[in-house]
C-alpha cells in the first residue's frame, strides 16, 4: 500500500484475506449451514468482500448462495449534509422473501449505512433474518447497529479516516489509518 507519513497499515493483505475466510466460516456457522443464506454486497467496496465470501461459502459447502449488489444511495439519510449522492446499480436477482440475508460492507461507523440497507431491503420484500457483516468496526455508533460478523475491531477518533484497499478496486489489499 502507498503510504503517506500521516498514514498507518493496520492490515496487510495477508491479514485481509484471513478476516474474510473467518468471516465468511462464521456466516456458515451462525447459519446453521448455508440453507436460505443470501449475501449482499454494499456498494463501493462491500460488493468485491461479498463475491470472496460467496466463493469461500462455494469451495468449503459446495453450494453457491445466491449474490447480490446493493445501492443505498437514495435510501441515505444524509445525502444533504454530503451532497449528492454517487448512484451505483442495485442488482438482487432473487427474492429475499424469507431469506437469511447478509449485508456485507467495508467498514461500519456511524450505523447509517446498514440502515438504509435494512430499508432498501424492507422495500425488496419481507426477509426472515438480515444480518450485517464489516471487514473493519471502527465504532462511533450513532445508531443502536452493530455489525454480526466483523474482521477487526479498530478503535479511531472521528478525525481519522479509515482507507479500505481491495485488489478489485485499488490493486492491492490492505488497511490503513490515516490520522
Amino acid at each position: 500500500m502507498e503510504k503517506n507519513m500521516n498514514e498507518v497499515e493496520i492490515m496487510d493483505a495477508s491479514a485481509v484475506s484471513r478476516a474474510i475466510i473467518r468471516i465468511a466460516h462464521e456466516i456458515i456457522e451462525n447459519n446453521g449451514g448455508t440453507d436460505q443464506l443470501c449475501i449482499i454486497g454494499i456498494h463501493n467496496r462491500g460488493v468485491p468482500l461479498a463475491r470472496r465470501i460467496v466463493n469461500i461459502i462455494e469451495r468449503s459447502e459446495g453450494v453457491r448462495i445466491p449474490f447480490g449488489m446493493l445501492d443505498i444511495a437514495f435510501y441515505r439519510d444524509d445525502v444533504d449534509i454530503e451532497g449528492l449522492p454517487i448512484v451505483n446499480s442495485t442488482d438482487v436477482p432473487f427474492s429475499v422473501d424469507d431469506k437469511h440475508i447478509v449485508l456485507i460492507d467495508d467498514v461500519i461507523y456511524t450505523g447509517r449505512t446498514a440502515r438504509a440497507a435494512m430499508d432498501a431491503m424492507i422495500d425488496m420484500g419481507r426477509p426472515k433474518i438480515i444480518r450485517f457483516a464489516a471487514l473493519i468496526d471502527r465504532g462511533h455508533r450513532e445508531l443502536p447497529i452493530c455489525a454480526d460478523f466483523v474482521g477487526k475491531i479498530v478503535p479511531t477518533s472521528r478525525s481519522e479516516r479509515v482507507n479500505v484497499k481491495l485488489v478489485e478496486t485499488d490493486d492491492v489489499d490492505g488497511v490503513s489509518i490515516t490520522k
